[in-house]
């Protein structure tokens, strides 16, 4: 039977406690949610497992909206447009030997920001050595710059970390604390002072079987609690090669979007993350990143606003440095950075931050 994203929501926090002992575990259920059908039953991993398969098994954007955000999102579709926005058009770049049609894009006007996730990186004495160096490096430019340590160097990092520097954790709940062992809740972080989460980060959607719809929905409760989102999309190797980068892209999105009031983007950072250049060496030329960039742009325009479009700060992570920043930061749609591997050395990422000059 159709639900709704919150029945849903509950459904999965029921198999949970279910699972954890401390809940009669149901019979099990199928139901319908997005046109697809999930099946609800008294085991977490089953339950994880079912929402894996539902992702795979999609290759286009839901058709379902959330009834929190349904009443609240303005459409600008028609060819209505801004006229504060500066439209211009931008060439697609050559992909798998087909040119694809030119977009009509609008620049980003938010400030800068430089993420770093540190991810499951670190010991006491690296960590410490890394805010030393972080703190004494000479950040110029005008950014805003937020670090994601391993949470249990969290405090540590909090305490140490001075001005401009902000703390984001790398994950957080669907819902309210509960038995869900190894989790934390946006309560949590809200009451630690932790003033941003990074969430749908494509490691926690490939090891941890985290859904579109699931990241939609976690991302609207971290909102509703009070924290800020850097949210992550991005395509597989398989699927860029297939021409469908900017699809995935936009279903990623869209699930965002579906669960999210148009107010909410004022707290969203979009993360744009290429699966196949995390961690690989391998990077997105500067036109390819701004090809998706100004996609996804677009995409919010004609799904959001255009006043949305133009605000919201997008982020190309994938093998950022200090080598390839300036350079991709120049790019219009380029709004900041989210950085790995690179974030671990406080000078190389203090380099990174100060690319922020070279933003249009």
């Amino acid at each position: 039977m159709p639900v709704s994203p919150k029945s849903l929501t509950q459904k999965i926090i029921n198999s949970f406690g279910a699972f954890f002992g401390h809940k009669q575990a149901e019979e099990e259920e199928e139901i319908i949610y997005n046109k697809q059908k999930w099946i609800i039953i008294g085991s977490a991993h089953k339950t994880m497992m079912m929402m894996t398969m539902s992702f795979n098994t999609t290759t286009t954007a839901s058709n379902a909206s959330c009834s929190l955000a349904s009443s609240q999102k303005t459409s600008v579709r028609g060819g209505r447009a801004n006229n504060k926005l500066r439209a211009q058009k931008h060439a697609i770049a050559r992909q798998n030997g087909r040119r694809a049609s030119s977009l009509v894009v609008c620049d980003g006007t938010g400030k800068f920001v430089v993420g770093g996730n540190w991810k499951c990186n670190g010991t006491i004495d690296s960590i410490d050595k890394l805010c030393a160096s972080l703190n004494s490096g000479k950040i110029t430019a005008d950014v805003e710059v937020i670090c994601a340590p391993p949470m249990v160097y969290i405090d540590r990092v909090q305490s140490k970390l001075k001005a401009p520097y902000q703390i984001a954790a790398q994950n957080c709940w669907v819902s309210k604390g509960g038995a869900f062992t190894g989790e934390v809740s946006a309560e949590m972080l809200k009451d630690a002072n932790i003033p941003w989460v990074i969430l749908g980060h494509s490691e926690r959607r490939s090891l941890c079987g985290e859904t579109n719809e699931f990241v939609g929905l976690k991302t609207k409760y971290a909102l509703d609690t009070g924290v800020k989102v850097v949210a992550c999309i991005g395509e597989s190797l398989a699927q860029r090669e297939a021409g469908d980068t900017l699809n995935v892209c936009f279903a990623q999105l869209k699930a965002i979007v579906d669960c999210v009031t148009e107010k909410d983007w004022e707290n969203i950072i979009i993360a744009y993350e290429p699966v196949w250049a995390i961690g690989t060496g391998k990077v997105a030329t500067p036109d390819q990143a701004q090809e998706v960039h100004a996609g996804v742009r677009k995409w919010m325009n004609e799904n959001v606003s255009a006043d949305v479009a133009s605000k919201v700060r997008i982020q190309y992570g994938g093998s950022v440095n200090a080598g390839n920043c300036d350079e991709l930061a120049t790019k219009p749609d380029i709004d900041g950075f989210l950085v790995g591997g690179a974030s671990l050395d406080g000078e190389a990422f203090v380099k990174i931050c100060n690319s922020a000059a070279h933003s249009k």
